[in-house]
């Protein structure tokens, strides 16, 4: 029970910090992108691409070295990588269109699609306290949206519903991503998920990518999407898809402290109250876990009695068994024994027999 304890905080804990490390390197890849948006830049598909060649070179090297198998099938991770890359250029596509403020807002629709897509394919229930948490969660940034609009730094786009719709649609993509990447983690293997995902995805954004213009913003973007990439899968195997997505509405809240040191930036106190209550509602949801993997435990020490009985069963039977094998081949010997004894006492009287007769000759 104690150790039981110590694991399940270990493991919300290790959840926890990694979210956060991935929160915080999805926000870089947002002031990345906005950098290149600041100077007239329009190539969303080629900030991915250095990142899907650094995901192919490291981690398929790993591949080549351990010469082992696919446990995928290889036109799962084409569809994987086309599907990564669209989602990817749809939601920077958005920026152009759109508000901030509204792609922050909008993105949050990837949460109910990986809870709906991992309820529908990988069988996940989702208890009252993980609804909870995830609520508070997307409470917690609509409050930022708020925010937002009560500073009165909230800017219209060109477009507005033309950048909701690629917002909402790239959301939606980043859901399938998500549930596929959780599955393939779990039943495949990661280095392969990332090596053939970089291959793959290298592929698909080369076919449709726009010449380079700035080297820096395109390099610090695709370091930063090369590590979140990396410690995906790691977290997805850990806590699922949907801890992941909770994570990273705390990005948001990393690109305040970004404005406030980097750009100087006053930000509304109403910032403050939504990161507590997405912190609350992560902690929620985690403590969730807890019920499961206790559960999991008795059903474990269930199953380790019982095996226990049926050997214990086993060993008396295999005993008895041999007891009365024993006792049979006793029960043999002495009736060899036996016979072997009346025939010496046959010879001896023969012999005394003859000496008689000898006798009598005499």
């Amino acid at each position: 029970m104690r150790n039981l304890r110590e694991l399940w905080v270990e493991k919300t804990l290790v959840g926890l910090g990694l979210g956060q490390l991935l929160s915080l390197l999805i926000t870089s890849t947002g002031f990345s992108s906005s950098e290149l948006a600041k100077k007239g830049i329009n190539a969303p598909t080629s900030q991915s691409f250095l990142n899907y060649v650094l995901l192919a070179i490291v981690y398929g090297s790993i591949m080549l070295y351990r010469r082992k198998p696919l446990k995928a099938k290889w036109y799962y991770y084409v569809l994987l990588g086309l599907v990564d890359v669209e989602a990817n250029f749809l939601v920077v596509k958005a920026y152009q269109y759109t508000s901030i403020t509204s792609v922050m807002l909008l993105d949050c629709w990837t949460i109910p699609s990986v809870m709906l897509l991992t309820w529908v394919f990988l069988k996940t229930k989702y208890r009252f306290k993980k609804i909870t948490g995830v609520v508070a969660c997307v409470a917690g940034l609509v409050m930022v949206v708020f925010s937002d609009a009560h500073a009165g730094d909230r800017a219209g786009g060109s477009n507005p519903r033309k950048g909701d719709i690629l917002v909402i649609a790239g959301s939606t993509l980043y859901a399938v991503t998500n549930v596929s990447e959780e599955f393939l983690v779990k039943n495949a293997d990661r280095v392969e998920l990332m090596s053939l995902l970089g291959f793959f995805g290298a592929i698909v954004s080369a076919i449709q990518m726009y010449p380079l213009m700035d080297v820096f913003p395109f390099v610090g973007f695709s370091l930063a999407m090369f590590l979140f990439y990396s410690l995906v899968p790691i977290l997805l195997k850990i806590n699922g898809s949907t801890m992941l997505n909770l994570s990273l509405l705390t990005s948001d809240m990393w690109a305040v402290l970004i404005r406030i040191f980097a750009y100087h930036e006053k930000v509304d106190w109403m910032y403050f109250v939504a990161f507590a209550i997405v912190v609350v509602g992560l902690v929620i949801y985690s403590w969730g876990d807890k019920e499961e993997d206790q559960r999991w435990a008795d059903v474990a020490d269930e199953d380790a009695e019982r095996s226990k009985r049926f050997d214990e069963e086993v060993g008396s039977v295999s005993r008895d068994r041999g007891t009365m094998a024993g006792t049979s081949k006793t029960g043999d010997n002495s009736k060899d024994e036996a016979p072997t004894c009346s025939t010496e006492r046959e010879i001896v009287d023969n012999k005394s027999i003859g000496k008689d007769g000898q006798g009598k000759k005499s």
